[in-house]
């Protein structure tokens, strides 16, 4: 299996369930061998930091801010940017996938980019959107992480080779 980096989205104060949801999505993503990469901060970011580091895998905090002391204890490696929240732009770029677990306004924007950008978005227990009264189709909607991992895992295989013909 290729390694795909998926981003993992959510807010920076989150409560004990998501915590735990999200902890056992970034385990299973360093199992599936594949990058994670998040806002670096706490909450979601942090917990699913937690979850990769306990598997073995690497991940990576795209900071907002020009500290890199500033990101949470469980990254493998922290980019400060210095670009505050226009930093979600990099953290969905950076993906082959995204997996949004819940979310505040910082969430919805990354969620944006991604469907933006063309990146699968996997949604746990995440927004909703829509269009003019309609829901949008765009986020795929993952029951529980085990799910949101096979589903983003799965959408970054069918976009890699498109993904790979682009780059120079």
């Amino acid at each position: 299996m290729p390694d795909f980096v998926i981003a993992v989205i959510g807010p920076g104060r989150t409560d004990a369930p998501l915590a735990a949801a999200a902890r056992e999505v970034g385990a299973a993503l360093a199992e599936a061998g594949a990058t994670v990469v998040c806002g670096g901060l706490g909450g979601v970011m942090e917990a699913v930091a937690e979850g990769v580091r306990a598997g073995g895998g690497t991940v990576v905090g795209i900071l907002p801010g020009d500290d890199r002391a500033a990101g949470n204890r469980h990254l493998t490696v922290a980019i400060a940017t210095g670009l505050g929240e226009t930093r979600n732009a990099l953290v969905v770029r950076a993906a082959d996938a995204v997996i949004a677990v819940g979310g505040e306004y910082g969430t919805l924007s990354e969620i944006a980019f991604g469907l933006k950008l063309g990146r699968p978005v996997v949604g746990l227990d995440t927004w909703e959107i829509g269009k003019a009264g309609r829901a949008d189709p765009g986020i795929l909607r993952a029951a529980d992480p085990a799910e949101a991992v096979a589903m983003a895992l799965a959408a970054a295989a069918r976009q890699t080779p498109r993904r790979a013909s682009q780059r120079p």
